[in-house]
Formats: structure tokens, C-alpha cells, sequence
């Protein structure tokens, strides 16, 4: 495929890895194409034969065993890469070179050099890649964009009960990464500095980790992510001039609390208020509560249809090649302060 296919031609889309996320990946493409959307699955590949025919059979698709034996025999346009992180730039190279447009789960690459490596191929054949930083079209955080106004302190808290997924990284490149994307992608400003500390608990990789960012502009932010926790939090809290903003990833809530909009209310008058928003105990006044009107979606059907709409289009997806490398390069800064900090420790 040199170029986007016609517009009431369905896009031949195939998924590479067919574990937790390509399964997720497989059932999506497939309810987009019984909701009668120009897309037609059309390969799984998995080198695993019980896996792939599995997923094959559950799906109704063609399944391989090797990319290679896939794409000569079937023509696809788009595809999932949902390898193992280390296999990233092999499965995306070989798509690309292939002219496939490639989603690529996140992160892009296992390193600087394997994402380059994927970009400069895309450039060299003109290909779209997309990275799967899900998170950036939650509705919530879709809603929290729209109410920027130069945030200065960012809280974020990501924790996620122990599971043998994903133990091929640590849980900055698992879990962290999301928040570190959706906040470079908020902030707009460079790194000045990077302040982190990592433990192994469980696994032979850091199972939980701290993080403090400050950037050139000022900003604050600070990360905890842990997959070792007895419970899933999954919440961003951030502050900007005379305004508080709290995300609920998991519940897709956005609250936002104006420090001046109430003032000289009266205590009916703030009740009220804070019936209406649900709140537990009505504000303080000069706080001004309100939850923002969210219309709730399933985020990885919205990142799909957004790559697909990309791949049509031939535009820069909303979470493009470099925005996952810019993410990679900080994850990786993140490990050498994280290191750097055990040395000093004597950890």
C-alpha cells in the first residue's frame, strides 16, 4: 500500500503479538468491523502456534507464526505491534519496510537506538507509527486538556496490583510511562532536572519507583508508580493559577475547585453546590467545586479509530513516533537517576 486506500475500501488491518494487549487490540479492530467501520481484520501473528491459532479460531482470522510468512501472504495496511517490548523495533521495522502503517505499543522501543531505528525507517518509506500511550484519549484527560492554564504542580499516582504481565521492564517503562507521556505532552516545556528512586520487590527489576521532575518553565512533578500494591489507584492531580484539577483515569471523572469562584456564597448556597456535584462535604469558602461533564468512551477503541483515521488521512497521529521517543528518552533518565540514587544508597 503506497498511499491511503480508497475511502470505502476497508483497511486491511493485522495484529503482531497476540497476548493481553493483542487480544484487547484483536477484539477492538473486530467490533469496529461489525460496527460496519472501513476496517477489515485480517492477519494475527503470534510465534507461539497455540496461542496464534488460538486467537485465530476466537477471532475468525488468518493466524502465522512469523511476520514474514504473514506478509507474504496476506496484504495488510495498518497493524498492531504487541510484541514484548524488546521485539518492538524488529516487528515495526519489518512492517514498515513492508509499507504497513504501525501502532506500536508503548513504549516504542526497548531504546533510543531501536526507536530511531523505526523512525527513520517510517521516514525513509513513509509510513505513519503511532505509539500506544492509551492513556492520552481518555475521555478525562481528553476533558482536562481543555481547561490548561499553565499548570505549575503535577501529582501523580499509578498503582497496580503484582501480575507476571509485562515483567520484561521495569515499572517505569510499565505503568509510569503513561503519566510521564501525558504530562510532557501538558507541560510543553523541557527537562531541568530529574530526582528518582527505584526498588526491586518482587521481580529482578525496580517493582516500584519515586520520581521529581522539574522543568525549564518551573513546573513540578511528581510520580509514584508501583505494581506491587494491594490496590489500583490511577489518578493525576495537578495545579495552575488559582485552580485545582483532579483526574480519575480508571473512573474517567475530572474535578476541578476554583479558589475564588465562591467567594461570598452563603453555606445554603454552598451545599447546594456541593449536592450538585456529588461531593461528600460541601467546600470551604472561596472554593469553587464543580465535576466536569465527561462522555465516557473505552480509550483503546478511541486510540484505534484515531491511528485508523490516521492512516486514511496520512496525518500525524495525536501520539506520534517522536512523542513516544521523547517519553522513551525520559523513562531511560528516569533509570539513571534511579541508579545513580541506589549507588549512593549502597542499595
Amino acid at each position: 500500500m503506497s498511499g491511503a486506500g480508497e475511502l470505502d475500501e476497508p483497511l486491511q488491518v493485522g495484529v503482531v503479538g497476540a497476548g493481553a494487549f493483542g487480544r484487547n487490540h484483536l477484539r477492538v479492530y473486530k467490533e469496529l468491523q461489525a460496527a460496519g467501520q472501513a476496517v477489515e481484520l485480517a492477519a494475527v501473528v503470534d510465534a507461539d502456534a497455540a496461542i496464534a491459532a488460538e486467537a485465530g479460531a476466537t477471532f475468525a482470522v488468518p493466524w502465522f507464526t512469523s511476520l514474514a510468512e504473514c506478509l507474504a501472504a496476506v496484504r495488510l495496511d495498518a497493524a498492531s505491534v504487541c510484541v514484548p517490548t524488546v521485539h518492538h523495533a524488529d516487528a515495526a521495522v519489518a512492517l514498515l519496510a513492508a509499507d504497513v502503517d504501525v501502532l506500536v505499543e508503548k513504549p516504542i522501543a526497548a531504546s533510543l537506538a531501536e526507536a530511531d531505528r523505526i523512525l527513520a525507517v517510517a521516514r525513509e518509506y513513509g509510513r505513519i507509527v503511532q505509539v500506544g500511550h492509551l492513556e492520552r484519549f481518555n475521555p478525562a484527560v481528553s476533558a482536562a486538556r481543555k481547561h490548561l492554564n499553565r499548570p505549575m504542580f503535577f501529582e501523580s499516582h499509578r498503582l497496580s496490583i503484582f501480575t507476571a504481565r509485562s515483567l520484561d521492564v521495569d515499572v517505569v517503562l510499565d505503568l509510569m510511562i503513561h503519566d510521564l507521556d501525558i504530562v510532557l505532552s501538558l507541560v510543553n516545556s523541557p527537562v531541568h532536572e530529574v530526582r528518582a528512586v527505584g526498588l526491586p520487590v518482587l521481580s529482578s527489576k525496580v517493582d516500584i519507583a519515586n520520581i521529581r521532575l522539574e522543568f525549564e518553565n518551573g513546573c513540578i512533578a511528581n510520580f509514584t508508580a508501583s505494581r506491587v500494591s494491594t490496590e489500583r489507584v490511577r489518578k493525576l492531580r495537578f495545579f495552575q493559577p488559582h485552580q485545582y484539577l483532579s483526574l480519575d483515569f480508571a473512573r474517567q471523572d475530572l474535578l476541578m475547585i476554583d479558589v475564588s469562584g465562591a467567594a461570598g456564597m452563603t453555606d445554603e448556597q454552598l451545599a447546594a453546590m456541593a449536592s450538585m456535584t456529588g461531593a461528600d462535604q460541601h467546600p470551604s469558602e472561596g472554593l469553587s467545586m464543580r465535576k466536569i461533564k465527561i462522555e465516557a468512551g473505552e480509550p483503546l477503541r478511541l486510540e484505534l479509530e484515531a491511528f485508523l483515521g490516521a492512516v486514511r488521512d496520512r496525518s500525524t497521529p495525536v501520539v506520534s513516533g517522536e512523542d513516544g521517543r521523547r517519553a522513551l528518552a525520559l523513562a531511560l533518565e528516569i533509570h539513571a537517576a534511579m541508579a545513580s540514587h541506589a549507588l549512593r544508597a549502597g542499595l
